[in-house]
């Protein structure tokens, strides 16, 4: 029974220390994520439930295994990551601060992808590459981009910084910064040279092809009127 109590005593223990280390590397990833969920109701409500935080902290791990040249202990570590959270991160790739994944389910990130700072990505994104050529083959995402649901990024470009990327919209060409991105192939429209908007609002992101035919059918209904 005491060396019962001791076990559980030293569990315990490595338990808390495990809590404190996350909280101390963590804390502005935990943070960004209260900021950017609506949904999230308190620290520790992210600390503990949200896979894109757990997907984020087993990264960390790989990605210093891999620069140790422990190439498959570090994809060991990802897969395992994959399996809990189903979310894919390689080791390889380079991710800034505050970065926060939300909901996360089927989040996907290449090799050479580089992320920059406060970044937000929803599921079903693919950070991805278009061919089997060696070096850098991934997107480069500049700082505060945010990355709508099913939207893939795809190829050796570049994001600039403040830019949104719709959802479902496929990106094969650099964007530049303060820009909005929708539809397959991705069109980018800009919001008068601003940043986006923070409240992330999905559902009036303009479309630059919509407002084209829209701007076309006010034209016909003018001509029809001259008749």
């Amino acid at each position: 029974m005491e060396l019962f109590i001791k076990i559980l005593l030293v569990v315990f223990i490595l338990f808390v220390t495990k809590i404190v280390l996350i909280i101390l590397f963590f804390y502005s990833e935990i943070r960004a994520a209260q900021k950017r969920d609506p949904a999230a109701k308190n620290f520790f409500e992210v600390l503990f439930l949200y896979p894109g935080l757990h997907a984020l902290i087993y990264y960390r791990i790989a990605n210093l295994l891999h620069r140790m040249s422990m190439t498959f202990s570090a994809r060991f570590v990802s897969q395992f990551a994959r399996f809990v959270t189903g979310i894919e991160i390689h080791p390889g790739a380079k991710i800034g601060k505050r970065f926060f994944i939300d909901h996360g389910l089927g989040v996907v990130i290449g090799e050479t992808t580089i992320i920059g700072d406060g970044v937000l990505l929803y599921q079903g994104v693919t950070l991805g590459g278009t061919g089997l050529q060696q070096g850098k083959r991934h997107p480069t995402i500049g700082n505060n981009v945010v990355v709508g649901a099913g939207a893939k990024v795809l190829g050796n470009i570049v994001i600039g910084d403040n830019s949104y990327i719709g959802a479902n919209a496929v990106v094969i060409k650099d964007v530049p910064p303060n820009s909005t991105v929708v539809g397959v192939p991705g069109r980018i429209t800009k919001q008068d040279g601003k940043k986006i908007d923070v409240s992330l609002d999905h559902i009036h992101v303009l479309d630059p092809i919509m407002q084209s035919v829209e701007e076309l059918e006010k034209r016909i209904e003018e001509l029809e009127k001259r008749k």
